[in-house]
C-alpha cells in the first residue's frame, strides 16, 4: 500500500542515525560492536526496541546507494540509483537531463594491473590538484563537454554533457573498476545499444587522463563507476509529509538525500562537527539524517581495531544528541561492513529505536547478538520509516 494515505502531520522530531557499514563479524570471537567499549549505547539500547535489518535480500550484498535508499523506505530494487549522479548531486552539481554522471576514484596502476584502487587514500588537497590539472587539459570530446569536480580523498566526479537529452538506458555503461587489486581495469563497455556512445567518450577520457596522470607516483590512473543519468523519484515531503534535512560530510550521501528532496546542510570535518550541527539546527526540522562515515572506510581497509575506536568515538558523542529528546532516535546501519571481509556484506544489521512506545528491556547491549534478541526481529530495511513514523505518532489508523 502507499503509505503516505495514512500520513498525519505533528510536532514530534525523529532523529535518524546511520553508522555506515556498522555491522562486523567476530575476529578472536567478537564483532567490532562486541569488542567496543560504548556505555552510552548499550544503555540505550537496553531501553530501546533492537532488531537486525536486511538492506536488500537475503545473501545481496548492498552498494551505499541501495543501502541508503532501503532505510529510508525506497525499494532499492525498483529505484536503482547509479552512483554517479548521487555523487555529482552530492558535490552541488547542478544535473541537467542531458548529462551522464560518473562516480570516479583516482588509482595506481603498475604494468598493467591496479595496485590500489583508492590511490592510497590520497589527500583531499591532491585531489583538487589533480581534478583542476584534468579539468584544464580535457574539456571536450567529440563535442561532449567534460565536467569535472573533487570530492573527499581519492574520490572525483566525471559529468559528460552531451548537446540532446540522455534517457537512464542510454547510461548502460559497465563499470571499470574490476573491485580487486592485481587485476587489470576494464573496459567501459556498453549493456545495450543505446549506450555505445557514452562508452566511446568514457574510453577517450579515460586514456586522455591516463597520458595525463602519467609521471604521478600514487595517483596515475583512473576508475570509473555508476555510469546515471538522472532519475525520477518522489521525494521524502512527498512520501511522508516530513520537513527534513541530512547532516553528511561525504558527497555521496548527501546526494542521496537531495534527490530525495532533503535540505542537505554542508558541514566539514568529523563527528563533532556533524552533531554541533544537529543541536544547531534540532528545532528547524521534522526529521533530522545524521551520517558517520569512517566507521564503514576502517572495515573497507581491513582495519577492526580502527573500526572500534571510530564506534567508541560516535559513542562518546551519543549523551549530547539524547539531550535533545527527540520523539523517536533511530540508529542503525546502511549495510555490514566486517573488517574480516574488508568488504561490504550481505549480513543483516543491527537496529535501535528509541521512543515512548516501545518495550525494550530485551537486548543487554548495542551489538549483533543482542539486537538478534529485541522485540523487533528481522526486518527488510523498507519497513525501517514505517515502524519511525508509527512511533512518532504520525501514521492513522488502517481501515476501519
Amino acid at each position: 500500500m502507499d503509505i503516505s494515505q495514512l500520513i498525519q502531520k505533528n510536532n514530534t522530531k525523529i532523529v535518524f542515525i546511520i553508522l555506515d557499514g556498522v555491522g562486523g563479524l567476530p575476529i578472536n570471537g567478537k564483532t567490532e560492536l562486541e569488542t567496543a567499549e560504548k556505555p552510552y549505547l548499550d544503555s540505550l539500547a537496553q531501553t530501546s526496541a533492537c532488531g537486525m535489518h536486511i538492506p536488500v535480500g537475503y545473501g545481496i550484498t548492498p552498494g551505499s546507494g541501495p543501502g541508503h535508499f532501503g532505510v529510508f523506505g525506497y525499494d532499492p530494487l525498483k529505484y536503482e540509483i547509479g552512483r554517479g549522479v548521487l555523487e555529482a548531486l552530492g558535490l552541488e552539481i547542478e544535473l541537467q537531463k542531458t548529462d551522464v554522471a560518473i562516480r570516479c576514484n583516482y588509482s595506481t596502476i603498475k604494468d598493467g594491473l591496479i595496485v590500489d584502487r583508492r590511490a592510497g587514500r590520497i589527500p583531499t588537497e591532491k585531489n583538487i590538484e589533480l581534478t583542476t590539472i584534468l579539468s584544464e587539459k580535457i574539456n571536450e570530446i567529440d563535442g561532449v563537454k567534460i565536467i569535472l569536480k573533487p570530492g573527499k580523498e581519492h574520490r572525483f566526479c566525471l559529468v559528460l554533457r552531451f548537446k540532446e537529452n540522455i534517457l537512464e538506458n542510454e547510461a548502460m555503461v559497465k563499470d571499470t573498476d574490476p573491485q580487486k587489486e592485481g587485476k587489470p581495469p576494464l573496459d567501459p563497455e556498453p549493456l545495450n545499444s543505446e549506450s555505445a556512445k557514452v562508452a566511446e567518450i568514457a574510453k577517450k577520457f579515460i586514456n586522455q587522463a591516463k597520458d595525463i596522470l602519467k609521471n604521478e607516483e600514487k595517483a596515475n590512473y583512473v576508475l570509473l563507476r555508476g555510469f546515471s543519468a538522472l532519475p525520477h523519484i518522489p521525494t521524502f515531503e512527498e512520501k511522508y509529509g516530513l520537513r527534513a534535512c541530512s547532516i553528511a560530510v561525504y558527497p555521496m550521501y548527501r546526494g542521496i538525500t537531495k534527490l530525495l528532496g532533503m535540505e542537505t546542510l554542508k558541514v566539514e570535518g568529523d563527528i563533532k562537527e556533524e552533531v554541533e550541527l544537529l543541536k544547531k539546527v534540532y528545532k528547524d526540522y521534522d526529521f533530522i539524517f545524521l551520517h558517520i562515515k569512517k566507521i564503514d572506510s576502517f572495515g573497507e581497509d581491513g582495519n577492526f581495531e580502527g573500526k572500534v575506536k571510530k564506534i567508541e568515538e560516535f559513542d562518546s558523542y551519543l549523551p549530547e544528541i539524547t539531550s535533545l529528546n527527540p520523539e523517536v532516535l533511530l540508529i542503525t546501519g546502511d549495510h555490514s561492513t566486517p573488517a574480516l571481509l574488508k568488504a561490504h556484506s550481505w549480513h543483516p544489521v543491527p537496529l535501535l529505536l528509541k521512543s515512548s512506545y516501545v518495550l525494550g528491556g530485551l537486548s543487554k547491549a548495542f551489538t549483533e547478538r543482542e539486537c538478534l534478541r529485541g522485540e523487533i526481529g528481522i526486518i527488510p530495511a523498507t519497513s525501517i520509516m514505517t515502524l519511525v513514523l508509527a512511533n512518532s505518532l504520525r501514521l492513522r489508523k488502517f481501515g476501519a
